[in-house]
């Protein structure tokens, strides 16, 4: 039989990456989680982590266990939560896993917000590139989590978590203002084709490439959005970006790039069950995210 507190400890080891990480999140030594893990392979009747010099990495067994662990560890976290919603006590704290464009544009107004309607409740926020964060919300380490789908990508395995779409943040084109398409409303991907480009996710850029027959000519690759309006302000380059993040952006042209009606879309990621403190953050979230619109 599995013990349940021996598979949190497996999952906790495959969320932070090393045993030693894992020991010090959950304030035990690293011996003791060692224990635990050698105890759970017994269990299990087979070799859960493959031991190395450099670290541990999970054998088959063990990525197939964690899955199940995740899921049983979220599980038993959602009982406790409902006892204590039971009971009136208000979370201590809410997690929520985010990118940062939604850190900047959607978060702001909606902490605000939530900590004035639950002042007892504190929202404590992780920083997550997509598509990370899904096994976390699996595992209930993660509340709620705010995520993204560029055009060319796919979304990930909901595993049974409830995907809620919030904005389609339509991808905009940014120009150095004294571009020689600046006074142009609507530009051609030809007419940009010996630009260099500066790309945040080259899924889109491959999309239009491919519908237009154009290969555009990508000289940098960053996710940092600051970044990126800096490069094109300085006028190194042109880039697509969210509405969201051209929006008010000084030193730069915003045009529509012509046939190339693409979206980010942004989600918000639970459990199938949310307690009502994590359903008050989607709605307000929902609302932020209609204004952007």
């Amino acid at each position: 039989m599995l013990v349940a507190e021996r598979l949190r400890v497996l999952v906790e080891v495959a969320h932070a990456g090393s045993i030693a990480t894992a020991a010090r999140n959950m304030g035990f030594t690293a011996s003791a989680l060692s224990q635990q893990l050698s105890r759970l392979e017994r269990e299990a009747g087979c070799a859960l982590l493959d031991r190395r010099a450099t670290g541990t990495v999970l054998t088959e067994a063990g990525r197939r266990l964690v899955r199940h662990g995740e899921a049983i560890v979220g599980e038993l976290r959602e009982a406790e939560q409902a006892l204590a919603a039971l009971r009136d006590e208000p979370p201590a704290a809410l997690t929520v896993g985010t990118f940062a464009t939604a850190g900047q544009v959607l978060l702001p107004q909606v902490v605000g917000e939530f900590r004035r309607a639950n002042p007892a409740t504190r929202l404590r926020l992780v920083d997550l590139e997509p598509p990370d964060g899904y096994d976390l919300v699996v595992s209930g380490d993660l509340d709620l989590l705010i995520t993204h789908r560029y055009p060319g990508r796919r979304l990930p395995p909901a595993r049974g978590l409830t995907r809620v779409p919030l904005l389609a943040d339509r991808l905009r084109l940014v120009l150095p203002a004294h571009h020689r398409a600046a006074r142009t409303d609507e530009v051609k991907l030809i007419d940009l084709a010996d630009d260099d480009w500066i790309s945040a996710d080259r899924s889109c850029l491959d999309l239009l490439a491919a519908k237009d027959g154009v290969e555009p000519r990508i000289a940098y690759e960053t996710r940092d959005y600051a970044a990126i309006l800096a490069l094109v302000r300085a006028g190194l380059g042109v880039a697509l970006v969210p509405a969201s993040v051209a929006r008010g952006a000084d030193g730069i042209v915003v045009r529509d790039l012509a046939g190339s009606a693409l979206d980010r879309e942004v989600y918000a990621v639970h459990r199938p069950r949310p307690a009502a403190h994590t359903s008050a953050v989607v709605s307000l979230l929902t609302r932020v995210a209609s204004r952007l619109s």
